[in-house]
């Protein structure tokens, strides 16, 4: 390809509204162009290297037994109820009405449709096991895009579902995409870490999350410094850190502790470390508010709340809400509490004589003991995972990183086959439930996550499987030399001609302009004709990720670039 003739526009300076360096890169470099908040078209050189990846996808796919087909991104509403994950997605689906009054929804993901499917055409078990999988563009409206691709509300997604009989089934279908995804991202050159996830909106029993570990990224993930222990931090857990008192139970003091309401505050006054104070935090939870206390060194996790609840929806109480059931902000805890349900982290079974509030204004209560001084109605594991914690295998201590999610892969179980009757036959003659299971990839974050994971101060460094060219071609001083640009043609043609994809710098710019252009395009190879080159019968051959060039006689330019 030329590029004189290749619809693109580098860009010399960061654009202002971009965060991420792959967002960065990505629109300095031509291959994606915004259209608004979290819509993006993908340009040449960035479909190239989308074909690319998804060439790798289906690879891994077909390997590990995955059929291919399409389904369709317009979806009744209906399905979605009857599955009952339509309020759990909520706002994220978009939705509309055809003229004939019917709702529709576009595809946020097709655990739905594909059910529906095994439902037509899976009768027996010997129909099973099954892997039906696609690359189609999904749609959800994000409450806020960001990154870049990392987050948009219109993207291509692989999403592969598993269909078995039973559990062990379901074990080797998703050992089977585990290992298939450790392989596309291995090829691809991006270094995923798995983790333990929330399986959220989708819904399941297990999930793994495949993190690719930056600064940039949105999740927290929890990861053990000895053990091969990680977890984003909805779902980890911890050995939580030990109270710095001890001794005997003592017995409650009530103290005035003006001007004293957060945490911070009540431990300064009084002179305790955190780890020795109770925190009252005030949720609504499905409409009801209840109170939730953890150990005031801790934070409370939402995500393990929602799920311990088994909450449709969970947020912060109003201050309205919190005066109407009598609470005091700055001074609640469950001690003598009446009428509000109790949910408390297992922390406060960690320790002695806390300071707690005690239900009225500007006063707290020294030496609460559970259960001695007052009851829960639920007591879990509902705090954040914290670097510094011990990790829950080897006690070790806990390393917390922000990360990328590149792939995503569930052990859905029965639940939706049994929503939507997708059932089959066993060998006995009983109708039973089908055993699935869903796994998911974004193209278009994979491919942002390529670009984080291999660039430099100069622009992108393309791993050789996904770069949109596999060489970039420079010639210099065309314009002065008709024997230059005779000699550049020639190269261009031979490689060419030996199956190579070559992008052709053949524009009348500079020196410079040429050479920085191939720095932030990143191919993996960089050839150079000059007139210099041409007085020793060379091509200069330069890596993309190499210090200096080399000059290579002109009849072994090929294998040079194959390497």
């Amino acid at each position: 390809m030329r590029l004189s003739q290749l619809f693109v526009k580098t860009l010399r300076e960061d654009p202002a509204d971009a965060e991420t360096a792959s967002h960065k890169l990505l629109l300095r470099a031509g291959l994606i162009a915004p259209l608004t908040s979290g819509v993006y078209s993908i340009l040449p050189l960035g479909w190239r290297a989308v074909r690319k990846i998804e060439g790798i996808i289906r690879e891994e796919m077909d390997a590990a037994g995955g059929q291919e087909l399409l389904m369709p991104a317009l979806q009744p509403a209906e399905v979605w109820e009857a599955s009952g994950r339509r309020e759990a997605f909520g706002d994220t689906l978009f939705h509309f009405t055809d003229r004939r009054g019917r709702e529709l929804v576009l595809g946020a993901t097709h655990e739905e449709v594909v059910t529906l499917l095994a439902r037509q055409f899976v009768t027996s078990y010997r129909d099973l096991p099954l892997m039906l999988y696609q690359i189609r563009t999904k749609f959800r409206d994000e409450l806020r895009p960001r990154g870049g691709l990392v987050r948009v509300r219109e993207f291509d997604m692989k999403d592969l579902y598993s269909f078995d009989i039973d559990p062990a089934g379901l074990d080797v279908s998703y050992q089977k995409m585990y290992r298939a995804y450790i392989n596309i991202f291995d090829r691809c050159g991006v270094p995923a870490l798995p983790v333990e996830a929330d399986s959220g909106a989708i819904g399941g029993k297990d999930s793994h999350e495949f993190i690719f570990l930056s600064d940039s990224g949105e999740d927290l993930i929890v990861h053990c410094s000895s053990c091969d222990y990680a977890a984003n931090q909805e779902r980890a857990s911890s050995v939580k850190p030990a109270q710095e008192s001890s001794g005997a139970p003592l017995p409650l003091e009530a103290v005035d502790t003006p001007g004293a309401a957060t945490i911070e505050e009540v431990s300064r006054f009084l002179d305790v470390p955190k780890t020795q104070t109770l925190k009252a935090v005030f949720y609504a939870i499905d409409g009801e508010v209840t109170l939730v206390t953890v150990r005031g060194d801790l934070e409370v996790n939402e995500v393990k709340l929602k799920n311990l609840t088994k909450a449709t929806e969970l947020r912060l109480a109003t201050d309205g809400e919190v005066q109407k059931a009598g609470l005091v902000a700055g001074a609640a805890s469950p001690v003598g509490l009446k009428g509000i349900k109790v949910v408390a982290d297992e922390s406060i079974t960690q320790g002695v004589n806390f300071v707690v509030g005690a239900n009225r204004p500007e006063t707290h209560l020294r030496n609460a003991n559970y259960p001695r001084d007052f009851a829960v109605d639920v007591l879990a594991d509902i705090a954040n995972a914290e670097a510094g914690h011990g990790c829950p295998r080897c006690g070790e201590r806990l390393l917390a990183e922000r990360g990328i999610e590149v792939g995503h892969v569930f052990k859905l179980g029965t639940g939706i086959a049994e929503s939507l009757g997708a059932s089959y036959v066993d060998q006995d003659g009983q109708q039973r439930p089908i055993v699935m299971g869903s796994y998911g990839i974004g193209v278009g974050r994979l491919l942002a996550a390529a670009v984080e994971a291999n660039h430099d101060e100069k622009g992108i460094v393309w791993p050789r499987s996904i770069a949109p060219f596999q060489a970039h071609l420079v010639v210099l001083g065309a314009d002065r030399s008709a024997d230059v640009a005779q000699e550049a043609d020639r190269v261009y043609q031979e490689l060419q001609g030996a199956g190579l994809e070559v992008l052709y710098d053949d524009r009348d710019e500079s020196p410079g302009v040429k050479f920085n252009d191939a720095d932030l395009l990143g191919m993996p190879v960089r050839l150079t004709v000059s007139p210099r080159n041409m007085k020793q019968g060379a091509v200069e051959v330069k890596g993309r990720s190499e210090t200096e060039a080399t000059l290579v006689p002109a009849a072994e330019v090929v294998a040079a670039v194959r390497g």
